[in-house]
């Protein structure tokens, strides 16, 4: 195997959730209806705020690696819903459906053989494919944990979870 798939399926394992940190998949199972707009203890933020911020981060990533008029959106409020909006049961579930559409999006980019993962991205200072994966792979598993423990601390676990 050439150093390059190494690469490569390191990256798809990375993009995937498979490693030393829990999926996106396992995090967001069977989380409940009347929990997605409950702030946490001493958090200024909703679990729903939390998943759409890793939404909008990821897509911001793949949009930057993709889109050659990429223009980045302000930060911090165009990366967070605002401190008071609040999502419906069918918002949280788009939330975490465009998640998981751009993860296969990074994952079928990575996966391409045609995509040159060391080439610099044009228009960009030098970045390249391997580094905007590992910035998504990193942010992710960041809030993923977050939001996992976000989740024992209220309470929304399912009863039966043995993980």
């Amino acid at each position: 195997m050439a150093d390059t798939d190494i690469l490569r399926q390191q990256l798809l394992d990375l993009v995937d959730g498979r490693g030393a940190h829990m999926p996106y998949d396992a995090a967001v199972a069977d989380f409940p209806a009347d929990a997605i707009n409950r702030r946490p203890p001493n958090v200024p933020y909703t679990p729903w705020h939390l998943l759409e911020h890793i939404r909008i981060a990821q897509w911001d990533i793949l949009d930057y690696m993709r889109n050659r008029a990429y223009i980045a959106p302000n930060w911090p409020e165009e990366y967070w819903p605002a401190r008071d909006a609040t999502a419906t049961a069918e918002e949280f579930a788009r939330t975490v459906a465009s998640f998981k559409a751009d993860r296969q999006a990074l994952h079928d980019l990575v996966a391409d053989p045609s995509t040159d993962l060391l080439a610099t991205i044009p228009g960009t200072p030098g970045h390249t494919i391997v580094r905007e994966v590992r910035l998504v792979g990193d942010h992710n598993a960041y809030h993923i944990g977050e939001f996992a423990i976000l989740r024992q601390v209220m309470g929304t676990w399912p009863a039966d979870r043995t993980e």
